[in-house]
């Protein structure tokens, strides 16, 4: 695992499976060992910063944990700035929430109502999408408050959950699919 071959689907081999987390029945795609090889992360970093880099994006929004990992360094690369999503109070400051539906009840992410400015070309990141649920809800949250979605961007997508059916009217990239 220490090499690192020129392709996105190759940082497939840098996820680790670990079964039955976190409940029986749940096959978890764990990203800690990709974070912990340097050119595998860098790899993550550097093609997300070289695909968005053509779109002007001002502030890159990430999703409460994981996505801050990915979010922060690829605002930082892009010039722009970073703007936390994050589960409902979890912000200090005054925020604008968006309630979105689970499996079973509901769900609510927040940002800072200071964060995003009407015209703000935003490039959403997060470490993966599933369902879709989440990233639906702060793309939709991003778009009521102004700004201008130029994208979503995951490291890595489970194709099989549909998520990306969700997130039709946006554009949307993950670097590896299972």
């Amino acid at each position: 695992m220490d090499k690192l071959d020129k392709t996105a689907s190759d940082l497939k081999k840098f996820i680790r499976d670990v079964p039955d987390f976190p409940k029986k029945g749940i096959l978890f795609r764990d990203i800690t060992p990709l974070l912990a090889h340097k050119p595998a992360f860098a790899k993550v970093i550097d093609t997300l910063t070289k695909m968005y880099k053509p779109k002007g994006v001002t502030k890159v929004v990430a999703i409460e944990s994981r996505g801050f990992i990915f979010g922060a360094p690829v605002a930082l690369n892009l010039g722009a700035g970073f703007v936390p999503c994050r589960k409902k109070g979890k912000l200090p400051y005054k925020t604008y929430a968006m309630e979105y539906a689970l499996e079973y009840g509901t769900d609510t992410v927040e940002i800072h109502q200071d964060a995003i400015r009407p015209g703000d070309k935003v490039l959403l990141v997060d470490d993966l999408i599933a369902t879709g649920g989440t990233a639906l809800a702060t793309l939709d949250l991003v778009k009521r408050i102004g700004g201008d979605i130029v994208g979503a961007a995951f490291v890595i997508e489970l194709e099989f959950l549909r998520g990306r059916e969700k997130l039709a009217e946006y554009p949307t990239f993950s670097l590896i699919k299972y």
